[in-house]
């Protein structure tokens, strides 16, 4: 008898597994990036208002931590769908496949520039990203090659005489952020290696270059301010002193209060972006859970309104909202492989 009952067990246990990921979920969960929140919320919105569907529940809780959601298996109690401000990690994939999250879909949305943003009532920056790497960076290097000393700037003035006499104080957003990330990649690895020797110190030792170029000061000076840039917008209105990091999109919305600075002479603005020509620029993405595609009601209805030229077009409102489309073809090419559920490919 007792060996009936573990067979049934087990049975049971085998025949649960191959049953559908979530039947009884109707609502789509989105998690991740907040600067693809409120491209994801407004297509979530007219989605919900347009459809049969419920409109899908959308969370800020940074590019990291919502593929770590999204990473952490497939059923009820998972998400759908995770925004990224950065594209997924080799690791991450890694640790989605251990948890049995092995087909994944790829969407690129479009493009975002990072902005180095100060109240209207403040000096307009024109700053470089050498310039940057040195308010911001935990050690700088000396005026002797191979030479660092824990960062010494305290004031503006101190990294460039035409700056303001102010108190370097720059919010901004936390480590599992993918802002974070490629603010640290592009504007701090940027002007690091503006450095000679320290350019050639990635040839020589990858793990000490990337250490010193990626690693931001802990003194006060950058001040974590969480993964909700409107509260960073908030604070910069209530500090003119005060710098903040966030997404382009969060910049245009709050213009008649906040200003973008110049980076390496190029003002954060649309087509700067768009081209390139703006030094701190990057891909958009989300992530889709290819499992819960046919068992969540709507994955697939909410992928072609993302994707339709309505919503990411040159014309659609996300441009309102703030996001660079792509160019034609590559915009056409991203909706065919969204469409179609291709997998990922890294």
């Amino acid at each position: 008898m007792f060996i009936k009952t573990l067979s049934l067990y087990a049975f049971t246990s085998i025949a649960l597994s191959a049953a559908p990921v979530m039947a009884d979920r109707d609502q789509l969960r989105i998690v991740g990036s907040s600067t693809v929140f409120p491209f994801s919320t407004t297509v979530a919105e007219r989605f919900g208002k347009s459809t049969k569907f419920k409109t899908p529940i959308v969370e800020s809780t940074g590019s990291g931590g919502g593929l770590k959601l999204f990473c952490s298996g497939v059923g009820v109690n998972h998400p759908d769908i995770a925004n990224a401000s950065r594209r997924i990690k080799a690791s991450e994939v890694v640790k989605c496949a251990s948890n049995g999250v092995t087909d994944i879909i790829e969407a690129k949305i479009g493009y975002d520039g990072i902005v180095f943003a100060n109240s209207k009532e403040s000096q307009l920056f024109d700053i470089t990203l050498s310039e940057i790497f040195m308010a911001l960076a935990k050690n700088v290097p000396t005026s002797k090659n191979g030479d660092t000393i824990t960062n010494p700037y305290t004031t503006w003035d101190e990294i460039n005489p035409s700056f303001p006499a102010v108190k370097i104080e720059v919010m901004g957003p936390p480590p599992t952020s993918g802002t974070r990330d490629a603010f640290v990649e592009l504007a701090m690895e940027g002007g690091c290696k503006s450095v000679g020797w320290i350019k050639e110190l990635k040839k020589i030792n990858k793990d000490e270059y990337k250490a010193l170029c990626h690693t931001i000061r802990e003194d006060g000076a950058y001040v974590e301010a969480g993964e909700n840039d409107n509260l960073i917008v908030q604070k910069l209105k209530a500090n003119p002193s005060a710098f903040g990091i966030f997404g382009y999109s969060f910049l245009e919305q709050n213009s008649d209060a906040v200003q973008g600075s110049k980076i390496n002479g190029i003002d954060p603005e649309f087509e700067a972006i768009a081209t390139g020509d703006y030094p701190v620029a990057r891909s958009l993405y989300f992530y889709v859970k290819k499992a819960h595609v046919g068992v969540v009601p709507g994955i697939s209805e909410f992928l072609a309104e993302f994707t339709s030229e309505n919503s990411w077009g040159e014309d659609g409102y996300l441009a309102d909202k703030g996001l660079i489309p792509m160019p034609d073809q590559e915009r056409s090419d991203w909706a065919t492989s969204i469409t179609s559920l291709s997998s990922l490919k890294m």
